[in-house]
């Protein structure tokens, strides 16, 4: 069960469609709930479970055996990061790399029928595992975004794309191209010079829906202030039950996970509690 509500330091509202605009207060800052001994509001609710790469600790990432996995095992979301081939072809691979050994090649360099088998393209995938789930999609190439943003309207599934980057002024110029989707902005509290306040406020002004930080970086009082903003929180780099339980009562809106089994079972276990 929650605690009283106080009015500084829990999330206001349920989070409303992407790119929304915000009348937004930067004066208070945020209270500290560090440990956190009762379970925060979150503003999704709820949270997104994003199996990361797919099911990626049972199956080989970023393949759609692993997405097709990571479904069957509870996921509500899937993430996995997009290149662009040398012909134009919109496809799913982490680190870009077509050719690991000298002489490198990079995927944006090498045409779609070369790459190898198991990479699949993103038509291929909404083909595998449908429309309706949410996707979580790191541009690692920027020159991917308008391909990608292209497939997923062909599909009528660009409502689902929250699409990461770490830069907020790359994102700045998505939200003009996209207005439909979601934003996200992937970094480190060590890549904000200026506080969280103020990306948090920063967000809010040029309509990005969520910010996204390691595990470790998340404590009661930030997850607070971004939702004081109407920002939504996301988490990674969970891996064991207590970790994801303890982002839960964050009050996190979102966590990416490799062991999707794990993240469903934490998340069905903090419901309970709650009950």
């Amino acid at each position: 069960s929650k605690g009283p509500a106080d009015p500084v330091c829990v999330g206001r509202s349920a989070h409303v469609a992407p790119g929304r605009a915000r009348s937004v207060s930067t004066g208070a800052a945020a209270c500290e709930h560090d440990p956190v001994s009762t379970r925060l509001p979150s503003l999704r609710r709820p949270p997104l479970l994003f199996a990361h790469r797919g099911a990626r600790a049972y199956a080989p990432e970023n393949t759609i055996e692993a997405f097709e996995l990571a479904l069957r095992l509870g996921a509500t979301g899937l993430e996995t990061d997009v290149w662009r081939t040398a012909d134009g072809i919109v496809v799913l691979d982490h680190d870009g790399l077509h050719r690991r050994w000298l002489p490198r090649r990079w995927i944006r360099d090498v045409a779609r029928a070369e790459l190898r088998p198991h990479i699949p393209t993103l038509a291929e995938f909404y083909a595998a595992v449908g429309t309706t789930h949410p996707l979580s999609v790191d541009v690692k190439d920027p020159a991917a975004f308008e391909p990608l943003l292209a497939v997923a309207r062909d599909h009528g599934a660009a409502e689902q794309l929250w699409v990461c980057h770490r830069e907020v002024e790359r994102l700045v110029a998505w939200r003009e191209l996209a207005p439909e989707i979601h934003l996200v902005n992937s970094t480190s509290l060590d890549d904000m010079p200026h506080g969280p306040e103020e990306r948090a406020a920063q967000l809010a002004r040029e309509r990005i829906d969520a910010v996204n930080l390691r595990r470790g970086e998340w404590t009661g009082g930030t997850t607070t202030l971004f939702h004081r903003f109407d920002v939504l929180t996301f988490g990674w780099d969970a891996h064991f039950e207590h970790q994801m339980a303890s982002l839960f009562d964050m009050g996190i809106d979102a966590v990416y996970s490799d062991h999707v089994d794990r993240l469903v079972e934490a998340w069905g276990n903090v419901e309970a509690r709650s009950a």
